[in-house]
């Protein structure tokens, strides 16, 4: 009977069916798919915008020598007074007249045996002058240089506008669309669509007929002079979507 209970729980134990465990489902695998960047084009543009000067700016200089540097001083000082009150006579305000360097240096002579020694003093002082009537700026030349005489020397005459900036946002916007114009056409050229601006630089901007101040002699009273024209230059570079 033991060996029959054995036998009997030996078989029962192989008849029971094994459990088995749960098998892993894994989800389809989804690839991540990127749309391609877009074509991009770069290009430049560039502004320009003039406008008649409405100041012109002279610079004046007054110089003196003497055998002490106390004598060149005071007949510097002297003949810039004669400068400042031939301005105001002319109806330069205050406010317009400014001293740009003053300046006091021993003058050398060289000697038959090559030593230099101390034979006097220079003095000199500039001066620069904002003449708010350009009309106007030949005749205060003139009357500074005859108010100066010998002690005088016009070191240049220079035009600007007093406020760039409508004129500089002008020139902006034609490099704006200088830029937008070329980008239209190399995108038609080549067979797209321009998309949508991506970024705008602003790379320059100058002006190049400012005016810059030339050395001239010193004038006749009345000396006529040329205005011109006042430029400001915008370049910016501007980079487009091509569709």
């Amino acid at each position: 009977m033991v060996a029959g209970a054995v036998l009997g729980a030996l078989t029962l134990a192989g008849a029971a069916p094994a459990l088995a465990a749960p098998a892993l489902v894994s989800a389809p695998a989804t690839a991540s798919v990127r749309a391609p960047a877009p074509a991009t084009l770069t290009v430049s543009g560039t502004g320009r915008a003039g406008a008649a000067p409405d100041i012109a700016v002279i610079s004046v200089a007054v110089e003196a020598r003497a055998k002490t540097g106390q004598e060149a001083m005071e007949a510097q000082s002297r003949a810039a007074e004669k400068l400042f009150a031939a301005l105001r006579k002319q109806s330069v305000a205050d406010r317009d007249i400014r001293t740009q360097n003053l300046s006091l240096f021993p003058v050398y002579t060289q000697a038959t045996n090559g030593e230099s020694k101390v034979s006097g003093y220079q003095a000199s002082q500039s001066v620069s002058a904002t003449i708010r009537d350009v009309d106007r700026a030949g005749r205060v030349v003139g009357a500074v240089t005859e108010a100066t005489g010998d002690a005088g020397r016009v070191d240049g005459v220079s035009y600007d506008v007093a406020d760039p900036g409508a004129l500089r946002s002008r020139a902006r916007e034609l490099a704006h669309k200088d830029a937008h114009d070329k980008a239209a056409q190399h995108a038609r050229l080549s067979g797209h669509r321009l998309g949508r601006l991506v970024s705008l630089t602003e790379t320059e901007s100058g002006r190049p007929g400012a005016g810059a101040a030339a050395d001239m002699p010193a004038p006749a009273p009345g000396v006529p002079l040329a205005p011109g024209e006042i430029e400001e230059q915008v370049t910016v570079s501007a980079v487009y979507e091509l569709l």
